[in-house]
């Protein structure tokens, strides 16, 4: 019997996300990890820096999925506060991580730099909570439960997705087959969606196009089974097929 997708969700963390000052490229990133990883990223929320919005968002996500990924807050700044809110989340206290400490007083120590109470920010952390090794610029994150804490800048947020990885249960990667489609959807609605019911270990999307003269749609077939997708994309061919050209 086949086991069960394993299953994510994202919290990206920020004001300056919803403010549109700085523009996600986390999300897609981890979609596409996760995805060859065969994980199931199934919903992605965004909040801004309010600790109880952060705290009471991871607690749903949590507890509706294998694990959750956030970036963002984790800096040596007084807005980052993500540690603070989800330390809250499990009801848990904040602690500096004495490997943290160790981490980032030797790494500012070779480099001759002082080891300030703002750059010590970045060793707090949930009690008994497990580091993320960040191989771009040494401050971690960190791991509590089946919450992955990472770095908004995409470098360190990708190098950490990366270190964690290995830790991580493999599945079955989702396939995807697009078949081009010279109709717009108005034309091919109500036969996609009966192949759809038809054909139910598959999903079917399908993405309109317009390139200024007429509409057109890119069909996608998505499954862990090879042979579904065939399947499903003969049908929708001889749908195609059957389709008298306006």
């Amino acid at each position: 019997m086949p086991r069960e997708p394993v299953t994510a969700a994202m919290l990206a963390i920020g004001d300056e996300l919803l403010s549109g000052r700085t523009k996600d490229k986390n999300i897609g990133h981890l979609a596409e990890v996760m995805t060859i990883a065969g994980i199931d990223l199934k919903e992605v929320r965004i909040v801004g820096d309010e600790p109880h919005m952060i705290a009471d968002t991871l607690n749903t996500l949590r507890r509706s999925y294998d694990f959750v990924f956030t970036s963002g807050g984790i800096g040596p700044t007084h807005d980052d506060i993500t540690a603070d809110a989800v330390a809250a989340a499990f009801g848990l206290a904040v602690i500096e991580h004495p490997e943290a400490v160790a981490r980032l007083e030797a790494n500012y120590a070779s480099r001759g730099m002082e080891f300030t109470p703002a750059r010590r920010r970045m060793t707090r952390t949930p009690e008994g909570a497990s580091l993320i090794d960040n191989p771009v610029s040494v401050a971690p994150g960190f791991r509590i439960d089946n919450v992955f804490v990472m770095a908004g800048v995409p470098s360190v947020f990708q190098a950490m997705l990366a270190s964690l990885l290995p830790a991580l249960p493999v599945g079955v990667p989702l396939k995807s087959r697009a078949v081009a489609c010279p109709f717009g959807e108005g034309d091919i609605g109500d036969p996609l969606r009966q192949i759809a019911k038809e054909h139910p270990n598959v999903v079917i999307g399908s993405y309109p196009k317009f390139d200024g003269a007429r509409y057109s749609t890119e069909i996608v077939i998505r499954s862990r089974d090879e042979a579904a997708i065939e399947t499903a994309a003969k049908a929708v061919e001889a749908m195609l097929a059957g389709i008298e050209p306006r």
